[in-house]
């Protein structure tokens, strides 16, 4: 099993060589404008658009909790759209991460890691205006992707 690294840094500027990909949760509303989506939409437009088009075309795909699209912003390096997390506030029915979801985002996650060869890079992912705790999200990361040989980086912000 491959051990989690965590580094001081910005996950949107992944250190490693080769095939990397960027993951992040997303709400399943269709929101895009807090959090870790702002630094990624500041360095690329793709992941933000690929999003916004993919809620918008909801009811003809996939779209939904538990749901992952990766979009190439570089020739190396993938931006992963993990829906894991249902809505953006909390209320009667808790924080907005939802763990089941985002452990079948995970799981997803790691096949295309595993095809492309990839490493895989985040912030500490469903832990900030998601609600989730760390001790939570941490087994989900080591059993989905870590169990299966995937390096691992989580970037807390410097």
């Amino acid at each position: 099993m491959e051990p989690i690294t965590i580094l001081a840094g910005d996950a949107t500027s992944p250190q490693a060589k080769g095939a990397k990909i960027i993951a992040h949760v997303c709400n399943d509303l269709g929101g895009w404008g807090k959090g870790f989506v702002l630094a990624l939409s500041k360095r690329w437009p793709e992941p933000e658009a690929d999003y916004r088009a993919w809620h918008r075309g909801r009811a003809r795909n996939d779209f939904g909790l538990g749901a992952v699209r990766l979009v190439q912003v570089r020739p190396d390096t993938w931006v992963a759209n993990m829906v894991g997390q249902r809505g953006i506030r909390t209320g009667s029915s808790g924080v907005p991460i939802r763990y089941e979801a985002l452990e079948r985002c995970l799981t997803a996650l790691a096949d295309h890691a595993l095809d492309q060869g990839a490493s895989v890079h985040m912030p500490r992912i469903g832990c900030g205006l998601a609600g989730g705790k760390w001790s939570r999200v941490e087994p989900l990361v080591e059993r989905a992707l870590c169990a299966k040989g995937i390096a691992v980086t989580v970037y807390d912000h410097a």
